[in-house]
């Protein structure tokens, strides 16, 4: 049935092993450390865990740069230890996402060691090559600035090789059948030890043709439908949660008009505009980015996240807003990347105000999909901005104020952890959080639970009220007769407005509060009157608190 799509109504919480608990004490992270975690994301309130690649890898990409798809880096553990951790999310009810990253392999990885070697190899056509550099090959890049190239000449192959990221990541040639069939044994193989789906690495290219003569790839998207049928008849309820970030006119290519290929996307177009709302105070742009994004089919979902594991990237934003949103949370050039992105994590790039930190997290709990956290997020963890690129927003978690931040025993961890200045770990930790009412970690959970209680977000249809101020976003959500209605002040000052909530009958006269004791009841006009503070917000829930008794069935 349509209502036993469990990710619909979830939480998505988004962390590495290397980066979240060592139980070895050698300074990397591994999945018995990790287990030993997961009743604090279970206290947390989270539904689902999203593995960012734990799998052999020479590690010159975070783990993207796959060298083994069917084994674990031995420095996060082995297979065993893999299910035993899946086994105890399973227990708490979390289920475990992890990324499928297809588009590229490592230059390590056995088929391009064989492909290179042998022009007669099966392998060879499974990745991309031309006798001769191809003319486009200085266009294209993923990474800018950084990147010279999307071809590189191989001296064992004599040939030149595809590469859309580093040079040491050659794609694969996906249009191949045979390559085609191989992701379809690798998603079947880690479904079988207990995954419940996958967030699918960089899917526009994926499903791209790739060639020397390629000037305008296509997207071959029935490649999609192939992966969601395999998944369905493998177990039912398994999802793909896919990376691209691609424009609304092409989003129902990625859902499927009958909901037959991605289960969800990320909403990078309402992220990027949600940024510029932040810097400018005007949420027109982000009304507009949530309505172009409002069709998808009944069992489509997007995923709503604030700050990932990459730069956040502004390239879909016009050349003024980009730099209106660089202006006011990446102004100096260590704190941008690729040209179109900024490498902070939200606390630093919100200059540590907590009331625009809460204003932040409000909306992405409260607009359209499921909302993503990122790990240490919870806590206000802060960046490294001597790292390289993106690992400067990837630091170990920061869990007490025991050497480094109690993640491990070792003297030195492969990346280190955030020690001096206000986001250090002595200043900012779980345990300390833990202990106090006030802290982000006690709010985060608090808000947790009360989206969980709010099933119209995820479900729901949505409406974009009149406040009669730009600054100020207003939203209500219709499901199964009932309603929610959430107000945000963008403005550094406060604001009154006055809306109607757009229901008839009685169902206008009540709103209340579900955070604090400040209700609303309408006037003799049928409108509300809300005085928001400087990045106030208010949950309401349109009625009364006996809305259960009045839900519908269908």
């Amino acid at each position: 049935m349509i209502n036993d799509l469990w990710y619909k109504n979830a939480v998505v919480y988004c962390l590495s092993v290397g980066t979240y608990m060592d139980a070895n004490g050698d300074g990397i992270g591994d999945f018995q450390g990790l287990m030993r975690r997961l009743d604090y994301l279970h206290g947390l309130g989270i539904t689902a865990i999203w593995l960012m690649p734990f799998q052999c890898s020479p590690g010159r990409d975070d783990g993207y740069d796959i060298s083994d798809y069917y084994g674990v880096n031995p420095a996060y553990g082995t297979l065993g230890d893999f299910v035993e951790f899946t086994h105890a999310a399973k227990q708490r009810g979390i289920r475990v996402l992890i990324d499928l990253v297809v588009n590229h392999t490592s230059d390590e990885h056995a088929w391009f060691q064989e492909a290179r070697r042998d022009p007669k190899s099966k392998y060879r056509d499974w990745y991309v090559w031309s006798d001769k550099k191809p003319p486009n090959s200085d266009k294209g890049m993923v990474f800018p600035g950084v990147q010279k190239s999307t071809w590189t000449r191989d001296p064992v192959a004599k040939q030149w090789y595809f590469h859309r990221f580093y040079k040491f990541q050659p794609d694969l040639n996906t249009s191949n059948p045979a390559v085609q069939a191989e992701i379809l044994k690798i998603m079947g193989f880690w479904i079988q030890l207990g995954v419940s789906g996958f967030r699918m690495d960089a899917v526009p290219f994926v499903i791209s043709t790739k060639g020397p003569d390629v000037t305008r790839p296509r997207e071959q998207y029935d490649m999609l439908r192939q992966f969601r049928e395999f998944l369905q008849w493998r177990v039912g309820d398994s999802i793909i949660l896919a990376e691209a970030n691609v424009l609304p006119n092409t989003d129902m290519q990625y859902f499927g008009d009958d909901g037959d290929r991605m289960h969800m996307m990320f909403n990078f177009q309402v992220n990027q505009n949600l940024f510029y709302a932040l810097a400018s105070a005007d949420t027109r742009p982000l009304a507009k980015a949530m309505q172009r994004t409002e069709s998808r089919p009944a069992s489509g979902q997007w995923g709503i996240f604030l700050r990932n594991h990459d730069e956040l990237d502004l390239g879909r934003l016009t050349e003024a807003q980009r730099q209106q949103v660089f202006d006011a949370f990446g102004p100096n050039k260590e704190d941008q990347l690729y040209d179109r992105g900024i490498r902070r994590r939200l606390a630093p790039m919100l200059g540590g105000d907590r009331r625009r930190i809460e204003l932040a997290y409000s909306l992405m709990f409260t607009l359209p999909g499921t909302p993503v956290l990122r790990y240490g997020d919870e806590l206000g963890m802060g960046d490294d901005l001597s790292l390289r690129e993106r690992v400067c927003c990837r630091t170990p978690m920061q869990w007490s104020t025991e050497p480094h931040g109690g993640f491990t025993k070792s003297n030195k961890p492969v990346v280190p952890v955030i020690t001096d200045g206000p986001y250090g770990f002595p200043h900012v930790n779980a345990a300390e959080q833990r202990r106090d009412s006030n802290s982000m970690l006690n709010w985060i959970e608090r808000i947790v639970r009360m989206r969980k209680e709010v099933p119209e977000v995820g479900w729901g249809q949505f409406d974009v009220l009149k406040t009669g101020d730009d600054a100020v976003l207003g939203l209500r959500y219709d499901w199964k007769n009932n309603s929610v209605l959430f107000l945000h002040n963008f403005a550094g000052e406060p604001r009154e407005v006055a809306f109607s909530t757009g229901l008839k009958g009685g169902l206008n006269d009540n709103l209340i509060n579900l955070l604090t004791a400040d209700h609303s009841r309408a006037s003799e006009s049928g409108k509300h009157s809300v005085c928001l503070e400087p990045y106030g917000y208010r949950w309401y829930r349109v009625g009364g608190l006996d809305y259960l008794l009045k839900r519908s069935e269908f």
